[in-house]
């Protein structure tokens, strides 16, 4: 037996770290499996000293996955066996951890495993998504399209999710500046106005004497402020990782006004494309739904797919749950019926993620176009307020002297 170091996820998504005792990686991942965890890195213990090395690996980016699916669908499709394509593949990468996976895999191939089983051993590269999609592919025969339908699927989310990225990063930036510039004009600016203000002998006016002493409370409790933020920051982190602040953050999150419209819009499209990608792809209804479930990225959307998946096990439809759950407009309720009663779930899914893509398009440029005046206005009056404050006085001089 050998010692296993691993990481994964449990139904409520909390993060867990542990050790465990195998005859190789396979049985580890069996054992974890059957825990209902979903995996995220699984290595020997005897690697774990190195593990500090790998800050400075590169990452795999779906990009790199991207060109990997579509050139071993290209090859399989031509007839080129599999332990042939991946050698041709291993050549061909550059990225060490993508290497070392696809040589490991060959290496699982060419003892007689299947492709699915030997990506399945490294969770950290292949998702356990793209495992039950080559599984379904190698029962039908139809490896080749089913790599290829993955490359679609890996590009299209992607795209959404670069969009969805940029559009949170600009406002994070801009906030961030506008914070430590406010800070430098409290903390540094104000005291040498205070200075000169001493000198006049008069009374301030009330917005700059609470400016001025609110710059000597920070200037006197930086650091105990700083402590304060740094603990109450890990404190906070600390009750999102239990499952219930878990629960109550991702609740939160779909509620955030404007924000919370994306990103529900985001998990609709998401939803429905992996759906109907795993149902195209021939994995069984209940164990698309657990995928979709662990891979949906938000608790409350998971709990509703489990619930979708119970209700499919005992015999009823998906859409009945899904419309209980309250986060699906009805639209897509309706749509989804309609695919099942049609026998066509899987392209209506798809239409329903192509038409929220276009919706996530619109609520992107809506949002940039919204929170760049409003960021403006803000720093203005926030900035503008700071320097009225400093002037009041300098003003007060001046008509005095005027009369």
């Amino acid at each position: 037996m050998q010692k296993f170091s691993y990481v994964a996820k449990d139904r409520s998504g909390r993060n867990m770290k542990g050790e465990l005792e195998a005859k190789d990686n396979k049985h580890a991942l069996e054992i974890l499996q059957s825990r209902k965890l979903l995996v995220l890195k699984l290595e020997k213990e005897g690697n774990a000293r190195t593990g500090f090395l790998n800050i400075f690996e590169k990452k795999v980016v779906t990009d790199d996955l991207v060109i990997l699916f579509r050139q071993l669908a290209t090859m399989i499709d031509s007839g080129i066996p599999i332990v042939m394509a991946l050698d041709i593949l291993i050549d061909q990468v550059e990225k060490p951890k993508l290497k070392k996976a696809l040589a490991e895999a060959r290496d699982s191939v060419n003892t007689g495993s299947n492709l699915s089983d030997a990506l399945g051993k490294h969770y950290e590269v292949f998702s356990e998504l793209f495992v039950n999609m080559i599984r379904a592919g190698e029962s039908s025969g139809a490896l080749d399209v089913i790599l290829e339908r993955i490359a679609v699927y890996i590009e299209k989310t992607s795209a959404l999710q670069k969009k969805v990225n940029s559009a949170m990063v600009y406002p994070a930036v801009v906030t961030g500046m506008a914070l430590i510039i406010t800070l430098v004009l409290i903390i540094k600016v104000v005291p040498v106005f205070k200075d000169v203000f001493s000198s006049f002998g008069a009374k301030l006016p009330t917005p700059t004497l609470m400016l001025i002493n609110t710059s000597e409370f920070m200037q006197k409790n930086i650091v105990i402020i700083s402590v304060a933020v740094f603990f109450l920051v890990l404190l906070v982190r600390g009750y999102i990782k239990t499952p219930k602040g878990h629960l109550a953050f991702d609740k939160m999150k779909l509620k955030i006004p404007v924000f919370g419209t994306l990103l529900r819009k985001v998990a609709i499209s998401k939803f429905t494309r992996t759906l109907g990608t795993l149902v195209k792809s021939g994995v069984p209804i209940l164990g698309a739904l657990e995928v979709v479930a662990k891979t949906s990225g938000n608790i409350v959307l998971e709990n509703a797919i489990l619930d979708v998946r119970n209700s499919v096990r005992d015999g009823a439809t998906i859409a009945a749950p899904l419309e209980a759950s309250k986060i699906f407009p009805t639209m897509v309720v309706r749509m989804i019926a309609v695919g099942e009663k049609s026998g066509q779930l899987e392209k209506m899914l798809n239409k329903i993620a192509d038409f929220y893509d276009t919706q996530v398009d619109a609520a992107v440029e809506g949002l940039t176009s919204m929170i760049e005046p409003l960021i403006i206005v803000v720093l203005g009056v926030v900035i503008g307020g700071i320097v009225m404050c400093m002037f009041l006085p300098i003003f007060k001089i001046t008509s005095l002297i005027n009369m």
